[in-house]
């Protein structure tokens, strides 16, 4: 019988309506009511280190989870399962997939329905987690998410829809597996990355979305001090207006690295484009551009790797491509 860990740290599979409608944290979690339902096929060792909705998340909530999975490993853990919010789900995934080996199986999971609204798909989707933590064929998939039937790799889902159960996707690549009746079926291996095996993380990495007519204005207030990297959400293939150069020479030449990322939902940025704020421009001035990642993936990468001390070329290398 595999030994399973179970981490709960809130979110909407944690959630009932009060009173007015609004969903809220309860004092206890619904889902541990359930422990008993999975008696005869797991060993289950079941903790609740938090319980957060997702936007209270931070990297250094994501660091315990790692630091806690490390340890579950060597005291001899089969597997272990996440529930999480939604809102930032992916961006904690992908985290644990940057940080941690790629060896027993983790899997996320979360819910899009509270637990005491009809059709909830809380327990539904626990049940496919524990199912595939449990699998011989998920160790070293590196961490995994799944939701409603599909199994997608930390490295490339995201939330599509405010609402609906089968919000994540991930684009251009499509799931890696998906949920059967007797288990969960793989039909997909991604190429394996390395590894920052981090014991703290920085702060003030940053996120900014281009949009038209946009200036320097939001590049000037980051010009400080203390702040340790930028991602950009250019359009397109990776452009941006060129009212915006002036102040990214600015952060250039205080050495802040400045990471270009497409605001599309499908492709990779790529400096194609030669007029004045393309991206051949843009690289030429210094940006670094990451392939296959959305914005808030390539923070989590840049925030990570400043965290495990890479710096220059090396940083450059290592952020420039999803597989690295």
């Amino acid at each position: 019988m595999k030994h399973l860990l179970i981490l709960h740290t809130g979110g909407t599979i944690a959630m009932a309506e009060n009173d007015n409608g609004a969903l809220i944290p309860g004092a206890a979690n619904p889902l541990m009511a359930y422990n008993k339902l999975f008696a005869d096929k797991y060993e289950l060792t079941v903790e609740e280190p938090f319980n957060l909705p997702s936007p209270h998340m931070t990297p250094r909530e994501m660091l315990q989870l790692k630091q806690r999975i490390i340890t579950a490993e060597q005291a001899g853990i089969d597997g272990v399962v996440i529930t999480h919010g939604t809102d930032t789900l992916e961006e904690t995934a992908y985290f644990l997939d940057l940080t941690l080996p790629p060896v027993i199986p983790v899997v996320i999971t979360g819910a899009m329905r509270s637990s005491d609204e009809i059709g909830s798909d809380g327990l539904y989707n626990l049940t496919s987690a524990l199912k595939t933590a449990a699998a011989p064929d998920a160790r070293g998939k590196g961490v995994l998410v799944v939701m409603n039937d599909e199994v997608h790799s930390a490295r490339f889902v995201t939330k599509t829809h405010t609402t609906n159960v089968a919000t994540f996707r991930t684009p251009t690549f499509g799931p890696i597996g998906i949920m059967e009746s007797n288990g969960v079926k793989f039909f997909q291996d991604l190429v394996n990355q390395s590894i920052c095996d981090i014991d703290h993380v920085i702060d003030h990495v940053f996120l900014l979305k281009a949009y038209a007519g946009m200036d320097g204005t939001f590049f000037e207030a980051l010009d400080q001090p203390t702040t340790n990297g930028l991602v950009i959400e250019g359009t397109g293939a990776g452009n941006l207006p060129p009212a915006t150069l002036p102040a990214l020479e600015k952060l250039l030449a205080r050495h802040i690295p400045i990471i270009l990322v497409s605001r599309c939902f499908n492709g990779v940025a790529e400096p194609v484009y030669g007029y004045k704020g393309g991206g051949q421009q843009l690289a030429e001035m210094g940006l670094i551009f990451c392939q296959g990642l959305n914005g808030q993936k390539a923070r989590i990468k840049l925030l990570v790797a400043l965290s495990s001390g890479k710096r220059g070329a090396e940083l450059a290398t290592y952020m420039r491509d999803a597989i690295s």
